[in-house]
């Protein structure tokens, strides 16, 4: 079984080489051209975000015929393909993965809508390449990564929604604008269409992440957890999440990542939130 996602999952290189996992790149298209999210380091893309407000770039993901070449070069390894893809809600890459399927004759190209996206999506996609290595079947596979979209969360809030207002992609939180006030939006992902929806919102970036952290207490109790705190050009205020997070939840494995360039395009530098998923649905795939 070979595993594919796209850089949506916010998975650091060294995972998807260790792991053989095929990661299609979204683009980020500035005037001057366009580039592959994974060719620019972080600082750098927020240097020049910033440096062009009040325009923002736009995004695009992957043509089909960039999926069919990769799903083509796969498939003439004999194997299966398990494609896992950024929530169709918020991003077209996974019609553009079906239509790229179609390329492939005898071999099976299984597509999966995470419904979410970042830490999240990156979850379905280690547990996909870890249960794989293991033997585990296809039909076990997708079932586990049903049982993992259905009980992870993703949540973060933004020092401010002018990006993601610029960038088209406010949907159903634009009601809470609110820009004259400068409230801190407090955002996740529904599980049921994977759009972005509402939690909060607070006046102070303080406080939206105590909120956060309130919201996950209230949903996983007591309940051992793995933790992924997200963040663009935040790193003061990662840290300060992870202990507020360390202080009310029982977290059993922790890493601060990176928001990818790509979807920081639609965020700022001003984000910061957390990825969150029990550990018990990985037990026996963790390495170690």
């Amino acid at each position: 079984m070979k595993i594919v996602t796209d850089s949506g999952a916010d998975l650091p290189l060294a995972e998807a080489e260790a792991l053989d996992i095929t990661v299609a790149p979204l683009f980020i298209q500035f005037p001057e051209g366009e580039i592959k999210s994974s060719d620019i380091e972080h600082d750098a893309f927020y240097d020049r975000l910033e440096a062009m407000v009040p325009d923002v770039p736009t995004t695009a993901q992957p043509s089909p015929g960039m999926f069919g070449e990769i799903y083509t070069k796969l498939a003439a390894k004999g194997e299966e393909i398990l494609s896992v893809h950024i929530s169709s809600g918020l991003s077209g890459t996974l019609q553009s993965a079906r239509l790229g399927s179609e390329a492939v004759v005898d071999t099976a190209v299984n597509l999966i809508d995470s419904l979410t996206l970042s830490g999240a999506q990156r979850f379905q996609v280690l547990a996909a390449a870890w249960a794989a290595q293991a033997g585990w079947s296809k039909e076990a596979i997708i079932e586990q990564l049903d049982r993992i979209r259905a009980a992870s969360e993703i949540i973060y809030t933004l020092e401010t929604l002018d990006y993601l207002a610029r960038g088209g992609r406010i949907g159903r939180v634009q009601a809470l604008a609110g820009s004259l006030l400068k409230l801190k939006p407090i955002i996740k992902v529904d599980k049921a269409d994977g759009k972005y929806t509402s939690v909060g919102k607070s006046r102070t970036l303080k406080k939206a992440m105590a909120l956060m952290v309130d919201h996950l207490a209230q949903t996983y109790g007591s309940t051992p957890l793995w933790v992924s705190v997200l963040h663009g050009r935040m790193p003061e205020q990662a840290q300060a999440l992870v202990e507020a997070m360390k202080a009310q939840l029982s977290v059993g494995k922790l890493e601060i990542l990176r928001v990818s360039p790509v979807l920081g395009v639609h965020t700022g530098p001003g984000v910061v939130g957390t990825a969150v998923l029990p550990l018990d649905l990985v037990s026996g795939l963790l390495p170690g």
